[in-house]
C-alpha cells in the first residue's frame, strides 16, 4: 500500500478534530499541549492541502463549513478505528477510558443520570464524564457530544435511536393549593384553575398536558398566569409553593408526593406518559466510553421500571 499520509498530516488531522470538538483554537491547544497559533497555522496548511475551508472563523469563535463538517465525521471515526486497534493489540480493550460528553435534558438529568455516574465511573475509573443539562437540541458534531437523551427525539438518519422508557406523567398541586382554589373534579375544571405551563426552547411552543380516558389519550393546553423555559423543575418548584397545577414526571415529584408537599390530581386520568430516548452519531465503530455507557443504562432499566 503506498503511503499516504506523514506524521505531520495525521497530528494534522488530530489537531483539527480537537479544534471541531471544543470550538475553539484556544481550548485545543490547551488540550495538544501547544500553542493557539500552531493550531492556527494547522488548521490553515490543511486548509491549503484539501482546497476547501474547515471553519467559519471570528474573533470569538469558530465553527465547521459544511465541507468542515463533512471531513470531521469521517476524520473522527478514522482516529477511533485508530484507537481501538491500538487497545486490542496492546491488550486493553476491557479498559474504556476517555472523555465522555453527555447531553441531558433537566428534569431527566438531576433524578435519573446524575445519579447513576458514581457508580459507572466507580466500574470505570479511566472514563472522565462531561454533562451538559439543558432542554436545546445540541449538534453532535460541532459540539463534540458522544450521547444525548431527549424526549420526543426527531427521526435523523445519522443517529442511532434507543427508547430508554416512558416516563409516566402526574398532574400535582400543593395542599395550599387546593384548599384556597379547590380540587378539580374533572378534566374540564382545568379551565377554571391557575396551570403552570412550560415552553419548549426549542420551538417557544406551550407543550400540552396529557391524560389517559376511557376514550383513549386526551391532549389539553390548559392556561395560567405562569409559564417555565428551559427548566421543567421550575413548574416543580412553583407547584410546591402554592402557584397552582403542573403536570410533571412522577419520577421527579416522588419525594413530594411521599412527603405531602404535593398531591396527586385527576388520579383517575393517569395512564400518560412521553419518551425518553438516548442517541449517538451513526458510526461504523462506537468508542468504547460510548459503548460502557450505553450497555450500563441499559442495566438500569429494569430498575426505573420496578419502580414507576
Amino acid at each position: 500500500m503506498k503511503r499516504q499520509f506523514d506524521d505531520v498530516q495525521l497530528g494534522s488531522i488530530e489537531l483539527f478534530c480537537l479544534a471541531a470538538e471544543t470550538g475553539s483554537f484556544t481550548a485545543a491547544a490547551l488540550e495538544a499541549g501547544v500553542t493557539p497559533a500552531a493550531v492556527s497555522r494547522t488548521i490553515s496548511r490543511l486548509e491549503e492541502r484539501l482546497g476547501v475551508r474547515l471553519f467559519v472563523r471570528t474573533t470569538r469563535s469558530i465553527r465547521l463549513t459544511e465541507g468542515g463538517r463533512c471531513y470531521y465525521e469521517h476524520c473522527r471515526q478514522a482516529l477511533t478505528q485508530l484507537i481501538e486497534a491500538e487497545r486490542e493489540v496492546m491488550g486493553k480493550q476491557l479498559e474504556p477510558a476517555g472523555t465522555l460528553r453527555i447531553s441531558l435534558p433537566t428534569t431527566y438529568g438531576h433524578h435519573r443520570i446524575l445519579p447513576l455516574l458514581p457508580g459507572f465511573r466507580a466500574r470505570y475509573p479511566k472514563i472522565r464524564v462531561d454533562v451538559h443539562l439543558g432542554n436545546r437540541n445540541i449538534d453532535f458534531v460541532s459540539e463534540g457530544y458522544d450521547i444525548a437523551i431527549r424526549v420526543r427525539a426527531q427521526p435523523d438518519s445519522t443517529l442511532i435511536a434507543r427508547h430508554l422508557e416512558d416516563a409516566a406523567l402526574v398532574l400535582v398541586a400543593a395542599p395550599a393549593y387546593l384548599d384556597r382554589a379547590g380540587v378539580p373534579q374533572s378534566l374540564d375544571d382545568l379551565a377554571q384553575h391557575e396551570c403552570i405551563q412550560f415552553e419548549l426552547p426549542s420551538s417557544g411552543r406551550r407543550i400540552s398536558w396529557l391524560f389517559r380516558t376511557a376514550d383513549g389519550l386526551r391532549e389539553i393546553f390548559a392556561e395560567g398566569g405562569y409559564c417555565c423555559s428551559e427548566d421543567v423543575l421550575g413548574g416543580v418548584t412553583l407547584a410546591r409553593h402554592g402557584a397552582g397545577l403542573f403536570q410533571a414526571y412522577r419520577f421527579s415529584v416522588e419525594k413530594e408526593l411521599a412527603d405531602g408537599s404535593l398531591m396527586e390530581v385527576l388520579p383517575e386520568y393517569r395512564g400518560a406518559s412521553r419518551p425518553f430516548t438516548l442517541l449517538y452519531p451513526h458510526n461504523r465503530y462506537v468508542p468504547l466510553r460510548v459503548r460502557a455507557f450505553i450497555d450500563y443504562l441499559v442495566e438500569q432499566q429494569r430498575r426505573w421500571q420496578g419502580s414507576d
